[in-house]
């Protein structure tokens, strides 16, 4: 697969995988508050459908998202999958009944959930299986489901694994149980705690998945990226994820949408060249 997302950003590693950076986060697929079904099923198959005519070849999930929701959709949209086809996805947790999301990394919980997501996929082995982390003080718990983890890795089920909303800490931790091949957290020009976790995944060879890349930005903030975005005649979301691609080379972005017009200028827009005094404006806003 390789088209506009992959020739325009270029590729990085996950594992012995390699897939594009740019690539498309299928949480928005599902109804209001990541809850149920979405409004238009035939426009979230559109949207996916058009993200791999446009060479995103990475796409992120989870079946806690819905639940179930978004994976059967992708399957139903793209299943058999293309060839060079990545999808993550994640679990240690779960969604009651209104839409509260709960901790589910018991042994059982995690062992189900991976085989649960094989199922609404159509899969056999899952190309990257991330541990979601949901308490960011246990690291003996991250080391334990790790292990789970791994076991169902050896057996063939996940091809390599990853972490999310994790310290530094507990990344290490996992690496000392299995090698962790990316870690998703919440990162952007306003929230910007985990600068030096980037720095030495980079160094290691491993990717970098931020979410939410205009998410948590106080009105002060928003109004010195509107303002760069003005200067430059570009919109905030692409001046944010331009920032992004150009912060470091191990990082890969998931943004989300459930429109095909606005999947389209994200693609488009990402590529935007920021020069040395929009990278030292747009640095400022969260230092």
């Amino acid at each position: 697969m390789t088209s506009t997302a992959t020739s325009t950003y270029g590729t990085y590693a996950l594992g012995d995988l390699t897939v594009g950076r740019m690539g498309y986060g299928a949480m928005q697929l599902a109804g209001p508050h990541v809850m149920g079904p979405p409004a238009d099923r035939d426009a979230a198959i559109a949207v996916l459908r058009e993200a791999v005519a446009l060479g995103i070849d990475h796409i992120d999930t989870s079946d806690f998202y819905g639940p179930y929701v978004t994976n059967q959709i992708i399957k139903e949209a793209l299943h058999p999958y293309p060839e060079g086809l990545r999808i993550v996805t994640k679990v240690g947790a779960r969604r009651d009944a209104e839409g509260a999301w709960l901790p589910a990394s018991s042994d059982d919980e995690l062992r189900a959930a991976v085989h649960s997501n094989l199922e609404n996929l159509g899969l056999e082995t899952i190309d990257v299986v991330n541990l979601r982390v949901m308490d960011p003080d246990d690291t003996a718990g991250v080391v334990r489901g790790y292990g789970v983890l791994a076991e169902l890795q050896q057996q063939g089920l996940i091809r390599h694994l990853g972490i999310s909303e994790a310290s530094a800490e507990q990344v290490a931790a996992a690496q000392q149980v299995a090698p962790v091949v990316g870690v998703q957290n919440l990162y952007n020009l306003a929230n910007r705690g985990d600068d030096d976790l980037i720095d030495s995944l980079a160094e290691q060879g491993i990717a970098y998945v931020p979410y939410f890349p205009l998410g948590g930005f106080t009105p002060l903030q928003s109004g010195a990226l509107d303002a760069v975005a003005s200067r430059l005649g570009a919109s905030r979301m692409a001046v944010a994820l331009a920032w992004l691609l150009q912060r470091s080379p191990n990082i890969l972005l998931i943004p989300g949408t459930s429109s095909v017009e606005h999947l389209r200028e994200n693609v488009a827009g990402a590529a935007l060249e920021l020069g040395p005094e929009d990278l030292a404006e747009l640095d400022a806003i969260g230092r």
